[in-house]
């Protein structure tokens, strides 16, 4: 048995894929992969899949790499769905920035089910207990925007960091010093400094401006030593 779903924000199939199997009474259920818009309706598919006899649900998330707050609506899902069968469901292998986002609104990652109300839950009587919650869910979003903008750049930071290390003979470490001392030096966010360099690495590429091969100079003779026979 295997759900999955098409990330109606990048296109991609397969931002969540939840295998599972039965051992007796027993489902395991395997998901792999991002947690984001459209997670609740493949964990639904899932539940909706296992048998009518199942006595017990097993979910190891260990292998979920992101997750933004869809995970909190997933969880509402499973606990339902415990809570309409009369069976117990477990969500196990939190881990890494999936786990992060339990600790941020505050659930369990050893038993985050009965810690409701999640994200797709009505806020109840206004209580102080539903506005914390929902400034915490703020806060979450917000920290998870910053996370995935930081992905998203990761690669291309990676490239102009390989394309200094060429040029220079320098370490990895060196390079991303000579990043983001460029970025500072020309008030430059460090993703589109490492755009620039690595467009002026094409045939034909325009070259950096004169402010950015300035700055990327400066930050080269401050972190990266000269060779033995020199440069």
């Amino acid at each position: 048995m295997t759900s999955a779903a098409r990330d109606p924000y990048t296109g991609r199939l397969d931002a969540l894929v939840v295998e599972g199997r039965t051992v007796r009474d027993r489902a395991l259920l395997q998901a792999r992969g991002e947690v984001v818009r459209g997670a609740a309706d493949t964990v639904a598919r899932a539940l909706a899949a296992l048998p009518p006899d199942v006595g017990r649900v097993e979910v190891d998330v260990s292998e979920v790499t992101f997750m933004d707050t869809s995970g909190l609506e997933c969880l509402d899902v499973l606990g339902e769905y415990g809570r309409r069968r009369g069976v117990p469901v477990a969500v196990t292998g939190w881990r890494g920035q999936p786990r992060r986002v339990l600790e941020l609104v505050g659930l369990d990652d050893t038993d985050p089910l009965p810690a409701a109300p999640f994200a797709g839950s009505p806020v109840r009587n206004a209580s102080a207990v539903a506005r914390e919650r929902a400034e915490q869910l703020g806060s979450l979003r917000a920290e998870i925007a910053q996370l995935r903008h930081a992905i998203d750049s990761r690669p291309v930071i990676d490239q102009a960091r390989g394309v200094l290390m060429a040029a220079h003979s320098c370490t990895p470490e060196q390079a991303w010093h000579v990043l983001r001392e460029a970025s500072q030096r020309t008030n430059t966010k460090l993703r589109e400094v490492a755009g620039a360099l690595i467009a002026s690495t094409a045939p034909g590429g325009p070259p950096p401006s004169e402010a950015l091969r300035a700055a990327l100079r400066a930050a080269v003779a401050r972190h990266v030593p000269p060779s033995p026979g020199g440069r």
